[in-house]
């Protein structure tokens, strides 16, 4: 299981153990969630730039029209 670090800001006190079960399926749902993210940015650059490609512009031109 991955380690959590706890650091008291105020003592400089820093504990390492291990993630609860609580933690860990939070951890799972977050790394989910950011790759679904991660996908759509990624299909939404694809879909722009085939976009570009059938106006035949460089998105350097397409900056300098719309600014």
């Amino acid at each position: 299981m991955a380690d959590v670090m706890e650091v008291n800001a105020i003592t400089g006190n820093v504990v390492v153990r291990d993630m609860t079960d609580s933690e860990a399926e939070q951890r799972t749902k977050d790394l989910a969630e950011a790759k679904v993210h991660a996908d759509a940015k990624a299909a939404k650059a694809t879909a722009r730039q085939a976009v570009l490609d059938k106006l035949g512009l460089t998105a350097d031109e397409v900056t300098a029209l719309l600014g």
